[in-house]
């Protein structure tokens, strides 16, 4: 059977994290679900929330003004979607879609953040994890750039 607790400490992201971190997660997480086509997060708006993709596939976009959203992600099954919630101002950054039907598992930021305040420890694994994430994602953005605007243009 799968429980909230089995399918985070299976999960790639949390590779290694002491049982008992991984028991202070779950009290933080629930599944969620959204039909394709939905927003799941908007740029601007309080950013509490992470999410775990279990099914399906979200496009991260980019609004400018008097444009279509630019599609500058698009992550599937066993990807993080948002690290906003980990930094003040806590505010989105981008929008989030669900491109298609997607489950997810949602751990709440508020409480997470509290549980890192209270223990040190799992907050440096939590934060190592995002950085990591936001690592890979930074370099993603950069190799994009340079398909796009060209190395020597």
């Amino acid at each position: 059977m799968e429980t909230l607790e089995r399918i985070i400490a299976e999960h790639p992201f949390f590779a290694g994290l002491d049982h008992d971190f991984i028991a202070l997660m779950v009290g933080c997480a629930s599944n969620v679900q959204f039909k394709g086509g939905t927003y799941i997060l908007k740029e601007g708006d309080p950013a509490n929330t992470f999410y775990l993709i279990r099914a399906g596939k979200v496009a991260v976009e980019v609004v400018a003004p008097q444009r279509k959203p630019i599609i500058v992600s698009t992550l599937g099954v066993g990807e993080i979607l948002g690290w906003s919630w980990l930094l003040s101002p806590f505010q989105w950054k981008f929008h989030a879609r669900a491109a298609e039907d997607t489950r997810a598992i949602a751990l709440d930021g508020k409480c997470l953040r509290t549980k890192c305040e209270e223990n040190h420890d799992l907050g440096y694994e939590v934060l190592k994890r995002f950085a990591q994430i936001i690592e890979e994602r930074l370099e993603a953005t950069r190799l994009q750039l340079l398909d796009v605007y060209g190395a020597g243009r």
